[in-house]
């Protein structure tokens, strides 16, 4: 009889095979079978925790927001103590990311809503939900950073308009093969941060 670790190990190697394959290779063109060899379980295991493909995609989805603070906000928070620069800093690993692969790097829950998105309401709220607490970090950065920033700010829209900026500077430099989409998008947002905190010295010095 399997243990309460095992069947937690089970299901855990199920959900990173899975979600792995779907953010690669696609959610329609993987197959449970590849699911299942990526895994390194059978059939049974994968049918006693998830009764079809899209359950199996939505507790990836539920999995990858539990992922999202040690793999993708933690290690930059860590390195800067700055709220403003871990912003950067966030968009700074995605950069990495990119060069690491060659240009080739998809936000894994932006492929995601262009494949899914439009055809299963159930994936299209959770994956709301990823993007939602990903902006809820940004936010958080600033919020942290209120009192150099113009009280006036919307700190909800600024955080979208971060993750729209980072989601769009991934999408142009990898259909372009080209590093400079990257930069040039992370450097007129950095511009107009400088803009904010200048806006608010001068506020201070009027």
């Amino acid at each position: 009889m399997a243990t309460a670790a095992q069947v937690i190990g089970t299901r855990e190697r199920l959900l990173q095979a899975a979600m792995e394959l779907f953010t690669t290779q696609g959610y329609e063109a993987t197959s449970l079978a590849e699911v299942l060899h990526r895994a390194g379980v059978n059939s049974g295991s994968l049918y006693y925790f998830f009764k079809t493909k899209e359950d199996l995609l939505l507790a990836g989805l539920d999995y990858f927001k539990t992922l999202l603070y040690p793999i993708v906000m933690e290690p930059p928070f860590t390195r800067e103590q700055d709220p403003i620069e871990r912003i950067f800093a966030v968009l700074a690993d995605y950069r990495e990311r990119l060069v690491f692969c060659k240009t080739e790097y998809e936000c894994p829950i932006g492929k995601l809503a262009l494949e899914v998105g439009r055809h299963s309401e159930p994936a299209r709220i959770k994956i709301g939900e990823n993007f939602a607490g990903w902006r809820a970090h940004i936010r958080q950065c600033l919020e942290d950073a209120a009192d150099r920033l113009p009280l006036s700010l919307d700190f909800e829209a600024l955080a979208t308009f971060v993750l729209t900026v980072m989601e769009g500077a991934v999408m142009q430099a990898r259909t372009h093969h080209d590093m400079a989409f990257y930069d040039a998008s992370i450097s007129q947002l950095r511009s107009y941060f400088q803009y904010l905190l200048s806006e608010k010295n001068e506020i201070r010095s009027a």
